[in-house]
């Protein structure tokens, strides 16, 4: 007998959703239960948060998770609340508590510490992490009680301040590069204090050039009667983009940059990744500019 094919369901739908991920599940089960509200075939996140995290979720459909690449690398924006005199075996509430401190930090010398935080610098990820040694996923070795040592990664953190203190919780505001981990900041900045500490809050309220503005959450989304509907909340992957800056192309430039050849435009960035327009069609895809002041196809749409 043949293998048995894997059941699907579901629509070709095509688009980016902005979600408002709710405390409490995985950005995987939130994944799944927009996918059905939407009888959407094919679906897939933009970077996971934690389950104790809530916020956006940029969450892509269709043709659209072809591009989901482009936002995992992208700057975060958090606000994010640690509890210090606290230290837990997770880094955030989820663990359990394995020290707890009587402190009098002051706001002064939160403040001060958080000086060593901004800019680049070398970070270790935190055991609870989906990092994987060997195949292995280090939150699966921490449950088993096995810390292993870990490299250290460069982030960069390009803002960082603190919002509020009312003597046990700091909260804090950060805009940090991909693979920056808020938990493992959390600790740091406790022990720096000597005091220990964790996360009891996080909200990611940026991924890239979107925020929370326009993101819905799953509630929402139920409280739409008919599936059409709920896919009206869908966005266009050309907007959706907007940390890259816009190139509009000639008719011409157009055409041969469908074709996968490298084409002049005028104001044009000195490099990097751009969205690229052509005056007949729209969003066309993503180009690379090149050191000789022209542009090539990175990734275009499917029917440019």
């Amino acid at each position: 007998m043949g293998r048995k094919r894997k059941r699907t369901f579901g629509d070709s739908v095509d688009g980016i959703l902005l979600l408002d991920k709710h405390a409490g599940v995985t950005s995987n089960h939130a994944l799944q239960s927009v996918r059905k509200l939407l009888n959407a075939k094919k679906a897939g996140h933009t970077g996971s948060l934690d389950p104790i995290a809530t916020g956006l979720l940029p969450i892509c459909f269709g043709n659209t998770t072809k591009w989901s690449g482009y936002f995992l690398g992208a700057p975060k924006h958090y606000m994010t609340t640690v509890r210090l005199g606290e230290s837990t075996e997770t880094g955030d509430s989820e663990g359990d508590i394995l020290k707890k401190v009587e402190h009098q930090v002051t706001q002064s010398q939160i403040e001060t510490a958080l000086e060593s935080f901004r800019g680049i610098y070398q970070q270790v990820p935190p055991m609870y992490s989906a990092i994987k040694v060997n195949g292995q996923p280090l939150y699966k070795l921490a449950r088993q009680g096995i810390e292993i040592e870990r490299e250290s990664r460069e982030v960069d953190v390009t803002y960082l301040d603190l919002i509020d203190f009312n003597g046990q919780d700091a909260t804090l505001e950060l805009k940090c590069s991909s693979g920056f981990y808020v938990r493992a900041l959390a600790t740091e900045l406790g022990d720096m204090l000597g005091v220990g500490g964790h996360v009891i809050s996080l909200r990611r309220v940026g991924v890239a050039g979107l925020d929370l503005e326009n993101a819905v959450t799953v509630n929402h989304l139920e409280g739409i009667a008919s599936i059409q509907d709920r896919r009206g909340v869908l966005g266009d992957i050309g907007d959706a983009l907007s940390h890259f800056p816009a190139v509009d192309l000639s008719v011409d430039a157009a055409f041969y940059i469908c074709r996968g050849e490298s084409v002049k435009s005028s104001k044009l960035p000195d490099k990097g990744l751009v969205r690229l327009y052509s005056p007949a069609t729209g969003f066309l895809g993503i180009g690379m500019v090149n050191d000789h002041g022209t542009v090539s196809p990175e990734r275009l749409i499917s029917n440019a």
